[in-house]
């Protein structure tokens, strides 16, 4: 049985819920990532903060990305998936909650996050394809 731990790529860095998305934005370009966990005090996931977040919920209202903290676009609970959950649930949860990226947990820990490219290399072409529909077109 294949894993979220197998496919996922470790290390990912976590935003602060303090920091600001101007920082956030800086992190991004220097990890070359379109997203980001955020992280509180507690060293828990309190969300995912994005590009077009960035752009769509602060620049675009006219709001300072230097003053806006992260915390403030972690809305809701976060989808997450444990790490020992096979591809099959990967799958299906990312779908049904038609995100790009997802966390992977192991003992209430950020581990890892799983995106569409990591899909592409572990699956095969008629799943990537069913994927890529069902999050691009909202089947």
């Amino acid at each position: 049985m294949t894993t979220a731990r197998d496919i996922m790529h470790s290390g990912a860095e976590c935003i602060g819920e303090n920091d600001t998305l101007l920082t956030a934005a800086r992190m991004m370009r220097d990890l070359d990532v379109g997203s980001l966990p955020i992280c509180g005090d507690d060293d828990r996931l309190h969300g995912i903060i994005t590009d077009r977040d960035i752009v769509l919920r602060c620049c675009a209202e006219g709001r300072d990305p230097a003053q806006v903290r992260a915390s403030e676009m972690a809305q809701g609970t976060p989808h997450w998936i444990d790490a020992r959950s096979d591809v099959g649930e990967v799958l299906a949860s990312m779908e049904e909650h038609r995100i790009r990226r997802m966390p992977v947990i192991s003992d209430h820990r950020l581990v890892g996050m799983i995106s569409e490219a990591d899909l592409a290399q572990h699956l095969d072409g008629n799943q990537l394809a069913h994927f890529v529909e069902t999050i691009c077109a909202g089947k």
